[in-house]
């Protein structure tokens, strides 16, 4: 190799390195619940911290009760979501009603929260179109499957927003596997050509099902691949609920004036499994990892915060439980009452004119049903 081509690689490594660097993991609360960067903190009422606290308290709630009703056979696909709480309720605490989301299939609580009602998403879960049929006012797609493809999606439609002049932002998740896909590249790329208003937010929960994250690429950290796209980029401590509002509430605030997108990575840990259809996740991953995050759990660190501020106690954390407890008992209640999807509801839905090959079979499902 020649001696300047030696020189070329020698400092093509020492900018990787200064590269890294640059995205420190950016934090507010310590494990124990104190604040560590006071200049950074956001300004949140006592109200609003107390808020987000009950729904993530909300969440946990839910996901263990989605967890034990998919063991029952009521619910369908169910990708558990306990450990990830900062990472998706506090980044969706710092949208705005009429911003859009686009989830993956783990995401499922930020769309409650912006307003699906709880009966469809356990009817999303059980595969019936109803889950989908979203209420008007609720900006949101149905959680990708695809992984990755929601990411090209929130390009086009930040970038609709731009066109029409809107000041609102379109918000995606994925995980780390999500950042290995194609389409994770294509979408901040075209993102950042056009200064679309995206927040793009891959949740590093340190598996891509089983893979751990060191495989999936060479890079140090996902928030630096933001650099080649030409947008901003920052990793976050996922378990800390206010260095996540922050950082979205920031990119937000850049993105609605016109300064492009931002790629945030959340470094969280899922507790349970992938999803419920089979994983093990002892396969894969130490108990001693596994403890080493259960101590980082962000409900645990926020409760402290919130404790030595006063504004937290067991009577509040009793009345988030048994307020989620009584909301899904209701709501698996209607989503069982619910008609039943029909093989013509799934043949009406894929057809805005069905073709001539299934006229035939449609109705003798049609006289089927109506017996």
């Amino acid at each position: 190799m020649a001696a300047k081509t030696e020189n070329a690689v020698v400092d093509s490594k020492k900018q990787f390195e200064g590269i890294a660097k640059q995205f420190e993991t950016f934090q507010i609360l310590n494990e124990q619940g104190e604040v560590v960067n006071e200049s950074a903190m956001p300004d949140l009422s006592d109200d609003q911290l107390k808020e987000l606290m009950r729904r993530m308290v909300y969440t946990r709630i839910l996901d263990q009760r989605s967890i034990s009703l998919n063991r029952q056979g009521r619910l369908g696909f169910y990708a558990p979501t306990a450990g990830q709480e900062a990472s998706q309720i506090a980044s969706h605490f710092a949208l705005e009603k009429e911003d859009f989301v686009l989830p993956g299939y783990r995401d499922v609580p930020q769309i409650i929260w912006h307003g699906l009602p709880l009966y469809q998403a356990f009817l999303f879960s059980r595969g019936h179109f109803h889950g989908n049929q979203f209420p008007e006012d609720v900006n949101a797609i149905s959680p990708q499957i695809i992984i990755g493809a929601q990411i090209i999606q929130t390009a086009g439609v930040a970038l609709g927003m731009k066109k029409k002049d809107l000041k609102t932002v379109a918000i995606t998740y994925t995980g780390d596997g999500g950042a290995s896909q194609g389409d994770f590249y294509e979408g901040i790329n075209f993102a950042g050509a056009y200064k679309a208003p995206a927040i793009f937010v891959v949740q590093n929960n340190r598996f891509a099902i089983s893979t751990p994250v060191e495989k999936q690429s060479a890079a140090q950290t996902i928030a630096q691949k933001a650099a080649a796209a030409g947008i901003v980029g920052i990793q976050v401590d996922g378990m800390d609920a206010l260095a996540v509002y922050a950082a979205v509430r920031d990119a937000r605030e850049r993105a609605v004036k016109g300064e492009g997108p931002t790629l945030i990575e959340t470094l969280t840990y899922r507790y349970g499994p992938h999803t419920m259809a089979g994983d093990d996740p002892t396969r894969y991953r130490t108990k001693e990892l596994d403890n080493e995050w259960e101590e980082k759990d962000p409900l645990v660190r926020f409760r402290k915060f919130l404790e030595n501020k006063g504004l937290w106690n067991e009577e509040e954390e009793n009345k988030a439980i048994e307020q989620a407890k009584e909301d899904i008992k209701e709501a698996i209640k209607k989503a069982d009452e619910y008609p039943k999807q029909k093989v013509t509801d799934l043949m009406d839905n894929m057809y805005e004119e069905m073709p001539y090959n299934l006229k035939e079979q449609y109705e003798i499902y049609k006289a089927k049903e109506s017996k």
